[in-house]
């Protein structure tokens, strides 16, 4: 939870999404509250308690089964809920970098996420 949410929902083709920019709390945006301005506005304790609610909240929007949650501040839950796990920034740029790839001497994509 570094730069700010953000969100790729895939099907067989790319739909990239800017979610830091999602109003929240009035007349704030999602990301003074998710990344590092919400940590020292909040507190850790606070700040934990609303970046679960904001994820359960995104992952119910997309009927995801489970999140992967990353970021430089990822490490400071010692636990998550059952359908949120920890991801690494390494992997978020190569499986992002993935979504891009195009079938060999074509424009269509590699990738077909369901």
């Amino acid at each position: 939870m570094d730069s700010g949410p953000a969100s790729a929902p895939r099907s067989c083709g790319l739909l990239p999404l800017e979610l830091g920019d999602l109003p929240y709390h009035g007349r704030n945006i999602i990301e003074d509250y998710l990344g590092v301005p919400g940590l020292e506005l909040l507190g850790e304790r606070e700040w934990k308690h609303e970046v679960i609610y904001a994820v359960k909240q995104l992952q119910r929007s997309f009927i995801a089964d489970y999140v992967v949650l990353g970021g430089g501040n990822v490490h400071r839950f010692n636990t998550l809920p059952k359908s949120i796990e920890k991801g690494q920034n390494e992997n978020a740029f190569l499986g992002g970098a993935r979504l891009w790839e195009t079938k060999e001497h074509s424009r269509q994509l590699k990738w077909c996420v369901l």
